[in-house]
């Protein structure tokens, strides 16, 4: 079936001049017709749609601008591009100012006129094009590389280009691409959890080897340095953010910062009571419940109130790097009510020297949500979903305020999250005794199984994960892939329940291995 050619309307009143430029887009496919004022203009408009509008902006009668406005009213998603002789910056910004999509100034060439054309009509299709050639000649090396075995930074490396093909394809609309390789993941799932049942516990026993930038090492590494330089450094923590989820809000922050991205993995389990304490502290779990019992000495408890002391475990490890105390501002943003009051506060916030940390728990809730609402469920229904609606969350979130606010005040900013997170389809059977804690992710207790073994990782032993101990027979269950947790008695509830949820805690590279940006003003 032959494609149906794109239309052009090219408004101008001296029509006999531009016949070259018509005879050539012609030659190249595009049907042009001619109208050689504004009010021709819309009534042509009326009568047939175009896939383009070409306006001059000084002609007799109605100028250009005032036309597009009448235009605007008709057509509001045609695509405009103003030709005209005036080279003052007023009408250039008053035409930017009013949408224009494109801009050129008299005398011009049919190549110049060409190439616009081009840009706008078939920009997106030979962009998506050009996405799905380079994906097929790198996809079938991807494939021949998984036999390789990789250390942690291989693994960033293979799991980051992964990331930046599924935000790619998703964006351009290549869905049979996107599904050939959303079907590499599985193998990818357990090539990790292997490489991670032996490594993690290698690292953790000779934290001077050969390893990656950890929870613990974050605030020492990346924060410390810029406090020694600036005197004040504004350290951002968003809950349960992905890799994915990071580069679709990465390009927003481009106009105000020069952004450096890199990778840490996050401590074992990948939930918020282990990875962003570790964070804060600069210390293990373990090592956590050890030194501070009244904080966090009680390990069979699972709530929110294992994250009440983040303000003191950052104060206590920065007085510990930088030999002194160190002025903290620490805020936790985790309502409507919390970003109202940033936002009025925005000016206090943060501090002309010392640590200025935040907490968004904004993508953490949704995520959680979704288990519990049909809506969230419906409107977050997958990874491309999920993206989408943290790009838009984060637009007009308080967290984007902020970050312009340190951007205006030439303000160095760490931007990272404690974890990420995982789409669950796949019930995993476990078998426990009644201690065992109820996480659908990861679980301690005695006597600890998966009934298919594959599909979690079982350590035996707390000290050589550095988690609290808790008592004697105590194992640790880490989920691995798209699994999530389910006792036979209770199987069929929970299945119904929790299939398709976003959970974090397990060991995938989605939950372990996370995005850290330098942002750094732009002068």
């Amino acid at each position: 079936m032959a494609q149906v050619p794109k239309s052009i309307l090219w408004v101008d009143d001296e029509g006999d001049l531009l016949e070259p430029h018509r005879i050539f887009l012609r030659s190249k496919g595009y049907e042009v017709e001619w109208a050689s004022n504004a009010d021709d203009a819309v009534e042509m408009l009326r009568r047939q749609p175009f896939d383009l509008l070409l306006l001059d902006e000084q002609m007799t009668g109605k100028r250009g601008l005032e036309a597009y406005r009448d235009v605007r009213e008709m057509a509001p998603n045609l695509p405009v591009v103003m030709v005209t002789k005036s080279e003052e910056d007023s009408t250039l910004n008053e035409a930017l100012g009013a949408n224009i999509r494109d801009y050129m100034v008299k005398p011009i060439s049919p190549r110049q006129v060409l190439s616009v054309v081009t840009k706008i009509l078939e920009g997106p299709k030979i962009r998506q094009q050009a996405i799905a050639r380079r994906f097929v000649e790198r996809f079938r090396a991807i494939e021949l590389e998984r036999d390789r075995d990789l250390d942690w930074r291989g693994w960033i490396d293979r799991f980051d280009e992964l990331m930046r093909w599924d935000v790619d394809l998703a964006a351009a609309g290549e869905m049979g691409l996107y599904e050939s390789l959303r079907g590499l993941y599985p193998a990818m799932h357990r090539e990790f959890a292997n490489f991670m049942r032996t490594s993690y516990p290698a690292w953790l026993s000779n934290l001077e080897g050969n390893r990656p930038p950890l929870s613990i090492d974050i605030i020492s590494e990346f924060v410390l340095p810029i406090l020694e330089k600036d005197r004040a450094a504004v350290f951002v923590v968003v809950d349960c953010l992905r890799l994915d989820q990071w580069r679709v809000l990465e390009p927003l922050l481009a106009p105000f910062f020069e952004v450096e991205t890199t990778h840490y993995y996050a401590v074992l389990p990948t939930a918020t009571p282990y990875s962003r304490n570790s964070l804060f502290s600069g210390l293990f779990p373990g090592e956590i419940a050890a030194r501070m019992p009244d904080w966090w000495g009680n390990a069979d408890r699972e709530d929110e109130s294992l994250n009440a002391h983040e303000r003191e475990l950052l104060e206590s490890h920065l007085q510990e790097i930088c030999g002194g105390p160190t002025p903290v501002r620490y805020h936790k943003i985790s309502t409507a009510a919390n970003s109202d009051d940033l936002e009025r506060h925005m000016g206090t916030a943060i501090g002309q020297e010392g640590v200025s940390a935040f907490v968004f728990n904004f993508v953490d809730l949704l995520t959680h949500g979704r288990s519990e609402s049909q809506i969230l469920y419906e409107v977050a229904r997958d990874e491309i979903a999920l993206r989408q609606i943290t790009r838009q969350w984060f637009q007009r979130s308080a967290l984007f305020t902020l970050l312009k606010e340190a951007a205006n005040r030439k303000l160095s900013v760490i931007l990272t999250t404690d974890h990420g997170s995982i789409h669950c389809n796949t019930p995993a059977t476990v078998f426990a005794k009644r201690d065992a804690s109820a996480n659908l992710r990861y679980k301690f207790g005695e006597d600890l199984r998966a009934e298919r073994p594959e599909q979690a990782l079982l350590f035996p032993n707390e000290d050589a994960i550095r988690l609290p101990r808790r008592g004697n027979g105590a194992n640790t269950l880490l989920a691995t892939g798209d699994c999530f947790f389910v006792y036979p008695t209770k199987l069929r509830e929970y299945q119904s329940r929790y299939r398709g949820s976003f959970l974090h805690g397990g060991v995938t590279p989605e939950e372990v291995i996370l995005p850290l940006a330098l942002l750094t003003p732009r002068t």
